[in-house]
């Protein structure tokens, strides 16, 4: 059979809206339950139910025979995915869940980084360096706060700040996948292992911290933990690496930009969060440099096309 990708037609636009808002929405549902369950809790229940379903499609489908040849590749990619999560509960409790969708939506920029200078085969374009440097221009102005320091909510700042170092270890975790042996695994191994060991360190960073007394089973703690186990970390992964095998990866990367745009809006609606406007202004430079990197051969295409 043919694994020839093709362009992204009206089914894959459909489905990808579907994701889009359900990654926009899970740092509102952290948020929201972050008085009955501590984020750092959620994280690792979510982690374990996940990595539980996981299992049990590889035991059924197949996919355990490469894990004595990429365990090395799984462990650190595993690592960085329970460090962006634990980056992403400790920053959700200092700054806004609309923050945190766009600072978290800048790994692209890092993974990109990253390829490029491991990967020869996979050298930045000029659009892609200007892409870099809008979306450099725009966290330094998302980050700025206004002009006077005493604007400043150094509370929100190092949120933000966590919301960057979460986009970047999710970055980071995306560069190990592709030039270690994990880049030739079943896409349900990769996500094993990021499933799997992200459990084991969020639930023992929430023991080590106290944060696993933090738990109350209400029906918003049960409903927040569900819906990222079942719906975010197993059903929507899952739909996502199906797409990148039926297309091509850079017209869904066009799509994938959505998320910050409704994680802000769910931030706004649901949350009440307030929006300055150097934020606004640098989350729209953020988006622009992040369309540049992650889809330089879709725009390019269509730029020869006009001219």
């Amino acid at each position: 059979m043919s694994t020839e990708r093709r362009s992204a037609d009206g089914f894959a636009l459909q489905v990808m809206l579907g994701l889009c808002l359900i990654w926009g929405v899970q740092q509102v549902m952290i948020k929201w339950a972050a008085a009955d369950i501590a984020p750092v809790m959620q994280a690792a229940a979510r982690s374990g139910i996940s990595a539980l379903l996981v299992a049990l499609l590889m035991c059924w489908k197949g996919g355990w025979s490469q894990i004595g040849s990429t365990w090395r590749g799984g462990l650190l990619a595993g690592s960085l995915f329970g460090l962006e999560f634990l980056f992403i509960a400790e920053g959700l409790q200092l700054t806004s869940a609309a923050h945190m969708s766009v600072f978290l939506y800048t790994a692209p920029i890092f993974t990109a980084l990253g390829v490029n200078w491991l990967l020869p085969s996979e050298r930045l374009r000029p659009l892609q360096w200007l892409g870099i440097l809008l979306a450099f221009i725009g966290i330094s102005i998302a980050f700025a706060g206004g002009i006077s320091l005493e604007n400043l909510d150094r509370r929100m700042l190092l949120g933000d700040t966590l919301g960057l170092l979460a986009g970047m270890a999710w970055g980071a975790t995306t560069v190990v996948v592709r030039a270690s042996r994990l880049s030739e695994a079943p896409a349900t191994l990769t996500l094993f292992y990021q499933l799997i060991v992200g459990f084991v360190g969020l639930l023992l960073i929430a023991a080590l911290s106290g944060q696993i007394s933090h738990v109350s089973l209400t029906p918003v703690a049960v409903a927040s933990v569900l819906f990222q186990g079942l719906v975010v970390s197993f059903f929507s992964y899952l739909t996502w690496f199906w797409l990148l095998r039926r297309y091509l990866a850079a017209n869904l990367a066009v799509f994938s930009f959505m998320t910050p745009l409704f994680g802000v809006t769910f931030g706004v609606v649901l949350l009440g969060e307030p929006l300055s406007f150097n934020f606004v202004m640098g989350a729209v430079l953020v988006l622009l440099g992040i369309t540049f990197v992650s889809a330089e051969q879709w725009l390019r295409r269509r730029i020869r096309r006009f001219l």
